[in-house]
């Protein structure tokens, strides 16, 4: 039996979950992301994201996911990116474990997907995307990046797990900002790489948000 069509567009009330969480993807490249994941998931193979914070694209990611009959896998050690640290521009005070005194954004995430009721539909790990990718044993369809934004991490990321993405399926890369004055340039320069690697076509672009194929081998 076909799984069912998955919409275009996420429903209201989606929509609505998604604008209520917290985290910093603009709407629009939030709807790219979500049409991306409806056409990722037609593959029947799981929809894999790398860096959780609270669940914002998440929630999209599993509404694609849910629809089509898959399931999306979201990964983070849920203790912040560089950025998200005290005394940095992203630092959320709210999401700081008092007990512990570092930040732990697991319990926001988790009352995220409940607010959405999306919690069946999402394998949450919890731990580093190096370690977990590294014995992660089964292709994907779809790999989203939005983790750390350092060099060292947006690389692991990316030799972490684009290798996993099945042929025809989407590589997404949040945060991709050609102009220095623009943003960090780690996302940039694995943008960059994956498409001179040979294996990959850039299908679309929304704003930050890069959508490529696999179309090769050679990662």
């Amino acid at each position: 039996m076909a799984a069912p069509t998955a919409p275009t567009a996420p429903q209201p009330e989606i929509l609505a979950a998604f604008e209520a969480a917290k985290g910093f993807m603009p709407v629009d490249e939030g709807l790219a992301l979500h049409a991306a994941a409806v056409e990722a998931a037609a593959l029947g193979l799981p929809l894999l994201e790398v860096g959780t914070y609270c669940g914002r694209s998440t929630i999209l990611l599993a509404d694609a996911a849910r629809a089509a009959g898959v399931m999306a896998v979201t990964v983070d050690h849920h203790r912040g990116s560089e950025e998200q640290q005290p005394g940095w521009e992203y630092h959320d005070p709210t999401v700081v474990d008092p007990e512990v005194g570092r930040m732990d954004t697991l319990p926001t995430f988790r009352r995220t997907l409940h607010a959405a009721g999306l919690e069946e539909q999402v394998i949450a790990l919890v731990g580093r995307s190096p370690q977990a990718a590294a014995v992660w044993g089964a292709p994907v369809g779809l790999v989203f990046i939005d983790g750390g934004h350092t060099d060292e991490h947006a690389t692991a990321d990316y030799e972490g797990w684009a290798p996993h993405l099945a042929p025809g399926g989407l590589l997404v890369i949040h945060d991709v900002f050609a102009d220095p004055a623009d943003g960090g340039q780690a996302p940039y320069r694995i943008y960059r790489r994956a498409l001179e690697s040979g294996a990959f076509t850039e299908v679309a672009v929304h704003g930050s948000l890069h959508v490529l194929r696999r179309t090769g081998s050679g990662i």
